[in-house]
């Protein structure tokens, strides 16, 4: 901001009195501070691009494979499980039916199939049986998300 001290004019007496302030804006800061950046941004870009060529892998997704001695667990929306297609109708069965595959090398991994609407608690106590059993590999096993076409 600047600021205009003196007189204007010798007819008017009450503005000679009072200071008028000009509201320009001083862009010299401004203009500064930019140049400064550009310069930052020329010095640093060539860096960047300039790296080490590496050919880096793809990604390739592949659906689950169930292999014959993988376990395949499912939890009703009521909290029923599900060995295969065997229901088990207690929490002892469930882990010493999980402690028998446990033993087994390699240990078979545990797929845990939960129903949408299934609480919490039910999948949770599957998982606890698989962890009272020993089983090391627990996953949960989910649909893909529906592609979009373009």
């Amino acid at each position: 901001m600047s600021l205009s001290i003196g007189p204007r004019s010798l007819n008017d007496q009450s503005q000679q009195d009072e200071d008028e302030v000009l509201s320009t804006i001083n862009t010299t800061p401004l203009v500064d501070v930019m140049l400064v950046l550009l310069i930052i941004f020329l010095i640093t870009i060539p860096v960047v691009t300039h790296t080490v060529p590496v050919k880096l892998p793809n990604e390739i997704i592949t659906p689950t494979v169930t292999k014959p001695d993988n376990i395949l667990l499912s939890v009703t929306v009521n909290g029923d499980v599900f060995w295969n297609q065997t229901p088990i109708t207690s929490h002892r069965d469930l882990v010493e039916k999980l402690k028998v595959e446990s033993v087994k090398q390699p240990q078979p991994e545990v797929h845990i199939r939960g129903d949408q609407k299934t609480r919490y608690e039910a999948v949770g106590k599957v998982v606890v049986a698989c962890q009272q059993a020993g089983i090391t590999k627990v996953g949960f096993i989910t649909e893909p998300p529906a592609r979009s076409s373009p």
